[in-house]
């Protein structure tokens, strides 16, 4: 911003501005009395605001509340906001008041002073003004929770759902590629009976397609808006028929399923979806913390660990130890969930602060959802790209460890008892002997019957009828 400034004035007074800012006094109060973090609203945010503005002009020129001229002038700027062409206009802090009434009004000025340089008139002149037009028939109360809803539906359906997706598809690949590939199971960290890889990927799979339903469920909660509540969800100062007809637009414009709340109090008091939403997040991140760590167990080694997974080698995995290379692409998707985890328990704090008719942390929860998606989709867009892709099986390894395990004997407990089955096992154990080594010494059955029952492939599925 130049260090020249201009004079703007609101209610408390007189302000100076930046020459080159679009944006007035009330923003310049917002800047500077919220000095706090590195974090400025989110840009997918300042372009639903841009939405919202944009439809309420629409609506308000078409019925004559607002001067036709001034209502055309005002959707133009309001369109340029919604593109990002006024992104670096917007610099009030993350952690300002928690209405959001500081976001609200830098939509406002931005606009309203836009709307009067296209007017030609002068920026700051108030001959459009930002309460009293641009903001006509609204609120920060109902236009900022509706905006927050409008920011993450559009960034769970256009950017985090299908980066799940398409890791989903690569994990269902893996699941068929591997199929015929016989492995031991775990249990408690320990032997069990044995798993194919295809299954153990097929499980990912499905993790990640009931994550994707819980994200959908949880977008039907946020396609309800609080706007038209205006102060505290009565409706003062707007229209009646106004909020239907904006959300129609915003509906059309942003092709979303939006629709007013049956409830305004409640949409305006407290923001339940949106904590249902970050749910959904926390959800993810825990299914993908153990799809990562399953990954990174399954490749340790690789020659004195388990070795079953061959990972995609990315970088070099030591400073010191030369040749050494880690699964680090699933460690940085690991701490992206804890953060993630973490992010929502600010969300569940900042929602018990909906007192009486306002949510007043709301700003922070928008950034700690919407932060929570950006990370989740580029950490699963790199986890499948630059891990799942390349994942390959040492087909020995699996074999190998499968005749080692004593969990093979579980085949033989139907045909010859638990109690001498366990005997056999713990044998093994001790001699170090594999169980079928054991079963031929001891004759526990013919050969060929011995060598059908314990075929690692049949104790991958139900015994046949």
């Amino acid at each position: 911003m130049s260090k020249e400034v201009r004079i703007e004035k609101d209610s408390m007074g007189t302000m100076e501005v930046p020459v080159n800012a679009y944006y007035g006094a009330q923003t310049q109060r917002a800047f500077l009395n919220f000095p706090i973090s590195r974090h400025k609203m989110p840009k997918m945010m300042i372009h639903a605001l841009g939405e919202i503005k944009r439809a309420c002009a629409v609506v308000s020129g078409k019925h004559g509340w607002v001067d036709a001229t001034i209502a055309n002038a005002i959707v133009k700027a309001a369109e340029e906001v919604s593109e990002g062409k006024w992104d670096e206009q917007f610099v009030v802090d993350i952690y300002q008041t928690g209405s959001g009434t500081s976001s609200n009004m830098n939509t406002n000025e931005v606009i309203a002073n836009r709307a009067c340089e296209i007017l030609g008139k002068a920026i700051g002149s108030k001959h459009v003004h930002p309460n009293d037009h641009v903001n006509y028939g609204q609120s920060s109360n109902d236009v900022f929770p509706t905006a927050m809803h409008l920011a993450i539906l559009q960034d769970f359906q256009v950017k985090l759902l299908p980066a799940l997706s398409s890791l989903q598809a690569s994990l269902i690949k893996k699941a068929k590629a591997f199929d015929d590939i016989v492995k031991i199971g775990r249990t408690h960290l320990q032997d069990a009976t044995p798993i194919r890889m295809g299954q153990v990927f097929s499980g990912f799979a499905y993790q990640i397609q009931q994550s994707i339903e819980r994200i959908q469920y949880a977008c039907t909660s946020l396609e309800e808006l609080a706007l038209g509540g205006t102060a505290v969800g009565t409706g003062i100062n707007r229209p009646s028929s106004m909020t239907k007809e904006v959300i129609a637009e915003i509906a059309s414009r942003m092709d979303l399923n939006v629709r007013e709340t049956p409830n305004h109090f409640s949409a305006q008091g407290s923001k339940d979806a949106v904590v249902h939403a970050s749910s959904s997040l926390k959800e993810l991140a825990t299914t993908l913390m153990k799809l990562a760590n399953d990954i990174r167990f399954l490749s340790s080694g690789p020659r004195c660990g388990i070795g079953e997974l061959i990972l995609p080698e990315t970088q070099p995995g030591s400073s010191i130890m030369p040749g050494k290379v880690n699964p680090v692409i699933a460690e940085s998707l690991m701490m992206i969930c804890a953060q993630v985890i973490g992010y929502d328990v600010t969300v569940s704090v900042c929602n018990q602060a909906g007192n009486f008719e306002l949510n007043v942390m709301m700003p922070a929860m928008l950034y700690s959802v919407l932060e929570s998606s950006h990370i989740l989709q580029t950490g699963i867009s790199n986890f499948e790209k630059r891990c799942v892709q390349g994942i390959e099986v040492d087909q020995k390894r699996c074999e190998e460890l499968i005749e080692l395990s004593m969990s093979m004997v579980t085949s033989l407990a139907p045909l010859i008892g638990y109690d001498k089955a366990a005997e056999i096992a713990k044998e093994s154990h001790k001699t170090g002997k594999t169980v079928r080594e054991l079963c031929i010494e001891k004759n526990v059955l013919p050969a060929d019957q011995l060598k059908k029952v314990l075929d690692p492939r049949s104790m991958t599925e139900p015994n046949k009828e």
